[in-house]
């Protein structure tokens, strides 16, 4: 089969973020390929398909062939929580060997803010780990990090609806008073098209944000709020992360193999440290509030 040139290849092309990602960047005119394990449903009929898979690597020369840019968009979590670190590593390891034999000029990795400390979560270490991987290849890795993502169909997102709307009352450990900067689902996408398209952003790292800096405690009354709902939050010092994790997995709808190492991760601080992006890729960055309605609405691709 004849394969396009310049081709944009996205992973993970089935997810929260890369289902988004495929709808823009297709109305934007590009050669989109979406790298799919299964059927691939859902995907317009403008992109092209091809199926492989990470932990596969003879699997991956033919995703790569002709690709100018790929999105790196996989983790492993959702595989079940036991080894996605082990998991995450080789994935990121083979897209690297695959694509420096196709000859990709870009990558561009979307990772978690709060990777920079020495205490970190198992999620946060293997995502900070799977950037030194991917900036370690003979091409241009832009890496974007980004706190909660405020979109429908996301974990944090659906976790901290869950947890709203079944728990009027809540008993929670420290980690409410823990800051985080989200960011709403729109302006990701934002980012991630706009450093495909500014060269300015290759080879470089950047914290992306929302506008506002909150705690989780402020993030879920302000949410409640929205919905209309009382909720009373009562934090205790005895109830660990790992423990709240527990009810949280029995509470939400998220699979405990995502949502427990997403729990575990709530005590490091996300904020972004730099703001360099909004220089190079000026947004008018989405209020909390109003990325919150625009979710509960089902807005957006």
């Amino acid at each position: 089969m004849a394969r396009k040139k310049n081709v944009i290849l996205i992973t993970g092309a089935t997810g929260f973020i890369g289902r988004r990602l495929v709808k823009e960047l297709l109305a934007q005119g590009l050669n989109v390929r979406c790298m799919v394990r299964g059927a691939g449903t859902g995907i317009p009929g403008a992109a092209e398909v091809v199926r492989a898979d990470m932990l596969v690597p003879s699997s991956l020369a033919r995703a790569l062939e002709g690709v100018d840019s790929v999105y790196y968009l996989v983790h492993s979590m959702a595989g079940g929580r036991a080894g996605f670190e082990q998991r995450d590593r080789e994935a990121a390891g083979n897209l690297v060997r695959a694509a420096e034999k196709a000859g990709v000029r870009r990558v561009i990795y979307l990772g978690g803010l709060g990777e920079t400390g020495d205490n970190l979560s198992e999620h946060l270490k293997s995502r900070r780990e799977v950037a030194g991987i991917l900036t370690s290849g003979h091409f241009a890795t832009t890496v974007l990090r980004a706190a909660v993502i405020i979109g429908a169909g996301g974990a944090s997102f659906e976790m901290v609806r869950a947890l709203v709307e079944r728990l009027p009352v809540m008993i929670t450990p420290r980690w409410v008073s823990t800051r985080c900067q989200p960011i709403a689902v729109d302006d990701v996408i934002a980012y991630l098209t706009g450093c495909l398209a500014d060269e300015r952003t290759a080879g470089r790292i950047f914290d992306i944000g929302g506008p506002e800096v909150l705690t989780y405690r402020e993030m879920m009354e302000r949410f409640a709020r929205i919905e209309g709902k009382t909720l009373h939050i009562l934090p205790v010092p005895v109830l660990t992360p790992k423990l709240s994790s527990y009810w949280v997995g029995l509470i939400t709808p998220v699979r405990p193999s995502v949502s427990m190492p997403l729990i575990e991760g709530l005590s490091n601080e996300v904020v972004c440290r730099e703001h360099a992006i909004r220089e190079l890729i000026p947004l008018r960055l989405t209020p909390y509030d109003e990325a919150v309605r625009r979710a509960l609405a089902g807005t957006g691709p």
